[in-house]
């Protein structure tokens, strides 16, 4: 049987550079790896041949021999300088090196790192914190208890009985891990006796069961910035849970919730508070008294004639942007408010008020006359 193209068995087309070469080999080798296919037959074959087909198409050389006489260069010393695949197996170990750590980086972690992992570094905490407007606005000292990891005091982290220091892993000799052979590799995975500690505790500690830590619930002092927005995160270093076996202890991160005012809403420094006047109000203009998030006071009046939905500014009187940035503004809303459940006398009121009142409603008697153009528009 003709032996297979070698840019057909890597999917590459004949122009590819080193760089498609290289990256459609390392899709095959894992895709067709033995180890990962023990229930196809035709894998450790198919994955020869194209371990063969990148040893050629990797090298310069090789590469522009085949490109000229095809697999006639590798055979009977024609070409390439008797430098061919050998046989179909090549140079295995210099070809799959490129993609040895994508095959078992996941088993090993790395290679040469015997022991590394005896020092773990403690897990990082996540604490929801809900905190009123006002607080937001001027910043506050907060105490919170944290449920976590502390290192016990009892074997000071070690996880052994009376302070002795753990033994090394007869299995993995310390290593925290150990190799197996598999096919034509020797593979490296976690130490089963020991977890990839390295190490092994014969008397565990009787508080914290050989773990090195307990848990513990503990109090801390926060301090909250003014100006914090819902999405803030806040971090402690080293206030996290405690490290395994002397490593460093990892952090907390407390992400802020800003509850929503039963008067004010926010919009990023801007703080927009809607306020009801009555119609006469709204008609003839005057004063009204609002509050402002610091718990003062501030008199706002309102023009004459104002309509439902006009703003007025107050400078300054919004929030404190985060780490000092300016003051945003406070907007009040007129919400013009319709009277309900008028006496007899009120709505009399009100009918000759409405009489008299055609010329000025400007809105109004603009829309009705634009109606009006539009209905005389659809007879015609």
């Amino acid at each position: 049987m003709s032996k297979r193209d070698y840019y057909e068995t890597l999917g590459v087309s004949k122009g590819a550079d080193a760089a498609e070469i290289k990256k459609a080999y390392r899709r095959k080798a894992k895709e067709l790896h033995p180890d990962r296919n023990a229930d196809n037959p035709d894998a450790e074959a198919q994955f020869k041949e194209a371990n063969e087909a990148y040893e050629v198409l990797k090298d310069a050389e090789k590469k522009a021999a085949y490109d000229r006489f095809g697999h006639a260069a590798f055979e009977g010393g024609m070409g390439g300088g008797g430098g061919g695949p050998r046989g179909g197996h090549g140079d295995f170990a210099s070809a799959f090196s490129d993609v040895f750590d994508d095959l078992f980086g996941d088993m090993m972690g790395g290679r040469g790192g015997g022991g590394r992992n005896r020092a773990q570094r403690g897990n990082d905490l996540r604490y929801n914190l809900r905190v009123k407007l006002e607080d937001a606005y001027a910043g506050m000292q907060k105490t919170i208890t944290v449920p976590t990891a502390v290192s016990c005091g009892s074997c000071n982290g070690t996880g052994a009985e009376g302070g002795s220091e753990p033994q090394t892993c007869p299995t993995c000799s310390g290593m925290g891990k150990v190799r197996a052979q598999q096919g034509f590799f020797t593979v490296e995975r976690t130490c089963p006796t020991c977890n990839g500690a390295g190490q092994i505790v014969k008397n565990p500690c009787k508080v914290c069961h050989g773990h090195g830590r307990v848990e513990k619930e503990k109090s801390l002092s926060v301090n909250i910035p003014a100006g914090v927005e819902t999405g803030t995160r806040i971090r402690l270093a080293g206030e996290g849970e405690a490290g395994m076996r002397g490593g460093p202890s990892g952090d907390l991160y407390i992400f802020i919730e800003v509850q929503d005012h039963q008067i004010f809403e926010r919009d990023g420094v801007n703080l927009y508070c809607r306020v009801p006047v009555s119609i006469a109000s709204a008609a003839l203009g005057g004063e009204i008294e609002v509050p402002t998030i610091d718990g003062g006071r501030s008199r706002v009046r309102i023009p004459e004639g104002s309509q439902s939905g006009r703003q007025m500014r107050l400078r300054g009187k919004g929030m404190p942007a985060l780490r000092g940035a300016g003051t945003g503004d406070m907007f009040i809303e007129l919400a013009v408010e319709t009277p309900v459940k008028l006496t007899a006398r009120q709505k009399e009121i009100l009918k000759e008020f409405d009489t008299l009142s055609e010329e000025n409603n400007p809105h109004g008697s603009s829309f009705f006359s634009s109606v009006k153009s539009f209905w005389d528009s659809m007879k015609g």
